[in-house]
């Protein structure tokens, strides 16, 4: 078996996952009825497009990195597994998720769910990618579980 991913590929797929991400908080900003959860979605999908610039930084300076595992085939296969379950991954995903969430509430338990995916993601990534770029993607997981504590925060006035 042979690598399923490269270390650019697995940037790549952090840059779609924020894509998606700012996608669907960007759509169902537009359905929230409340101008408080507006505001908090609005600025989750700002917060989404800096991550795709640090991303893109992190994809133009990557080299050929092989990960430190025991049985790398199995890694990558697990990788694949986690990427391919986690919808964010897939193009336009945000948006069509968006246009099918019912309510305010919905809303925010997707995005819930996918700021817990995407730190699991951002933290298997890490086995990828050069040691000096740690520091960047474990800001990036911070700055999610902000994110994740925000959306909590919202789900309480419901």
């Amino acid at each position: 078996m042979s690598n399923i991913f490269s270390p650019s590929e697995v940037i790549q797929l952090g840059i779609q996952i924020e894509k998606n991400g700012r996608d669907f908080y960007l759509g169902v900003a537009k359905l929230a009825k409340s101008e408080k959860i507006r505001k908090v979605l609005n600025y989750l999908a700002e917060e989404e497009e800096k991550h795709i610039k640090v991303f893109n930084d992190i994809l133009s300076g990557i080299e050929k990195y092989e990960p430190q595992e025991a049985y790398p085939d199995e890694y990558f296969a697990y990788l694949r597994a986690l990427s391919d379950g986690y919808v964010f991954t897939k193009k336009k995903k945000g948006e069509e998720i968006a246009a099918k969430v019912k309510d305010e509430k919905e809303a925010v338990d997707v995005g819930i769910n996918a700021e817990k995916d995407s730190i699991l993601f951002y933290e298997e990534m890490k086995k990828f990618i050069l040691k000096d770029t740690y520091g960047t993607i474990d800001k990036l997981i911070e700055e999610e579980k902000k994110h994740l504590s925000k959306l909590y925060e919202l789900k309480k006035s419901f």
